[in-house]
């Protein structure tokens, strides 16, 4: 019993995850005054920097008209394809309001999964538009890492057939059909083409654990005007 029960403690610690080899050398590090050397490892796995820009959603004030997307896919593919939006608008038939329709926008995770799972790091912090996680399509090999790597459904990190390379949203930096200029420190076709300004640019960083700090109030003064409530 005892060497069944050993090999099963062995078993169990057999595996440990990066985070929690992190978290016990760093105990470890600071318990014996070996900080520099901890420093020095953190460098070495190379912290990703947090992105400076994104959008926040209100599904009270959206009416599922699909205007973000259109608008997404014209500025980027320079067509009128919802396919290729990088913002995708979800409507349920048998969802009640407000519950009805959701907005699925990559949400620039302070964590990014599709960066991590790259092979080609074609997917990166594009740290001349401030760090938005973004898609070189010069290096994507279309091997859909980065679509099957997003934690959320759908995948943030879509797929054009038609070009064999994968999609995201990129905050407009790259939109190459756009007049104006993108990014955390432009403008964003999806919020300038809201006709209900449902969609918000933001530099503050949400939330990360589930979408309550994407789904925000923007129910203001001009929608009380309306008669419509604001709470």
């Amino acid at each position: 019993m005892g060497d069944r029960g050993n090999r099963r403690r062995k078993k169990k610690n057999a595996h440990i995850s990066r985070r929690d080899f992190l978290k016990f050398t760093g105990t470890v590090a600071i318990g014996a005054g070996v900080l520099p050397r901890l420093i020095w490892l953190d460098d070495a796995i190379a912290a990703i920097p947090a992105s400076e820009g994104y959008l926040l959603f209100d599904t009270k004030k959206c009416q599922g008209c699909l205007s973000c997307m259109l608008a997404c896919s014209l500025v980027h593919e320079g067509t009128e394809n919802l396919s290729f939006a990088r913002i995708q608008i979800l409507q349920n038939s048998f969802g009640k309001f407000p519950d009805d329709l959701t907005m699925a926008q990559c949400r620039q995770c302070v964590e990014p999964a599709c960066v991590e799972a790259c092979p080609q790091k074609a997917l990166y912090v594009d740290k001349k538009n401030g760090n938005v996680r973004t898609v070189d399509a010069k290096k994507c090999i279309g091997c859909k890492s980065c679509v099957q790597a997003c934690p959320f459904e759908p995948s943030r990190a879509l797929w054009n057939p038609d070009k064999k390379r994968a999609l995201k949203c990129d905050l407009c930096s790259g939109a190459p059909f756009w007049d104006k200029k993108g990014g955390p420190k432009g403008k964003q076709a999806c919020v300038e083409v809201c006709p209900l300004n449902a969609i918000q640019f933001t530099k503050k960083i949400p939330g990360q654990k589930g979408d309550t700090g994407y789904k925000v109030n923007l129910r203001g003064a001009e929608w009380k005007r309306l008669g419509y409530p604001t709470d």
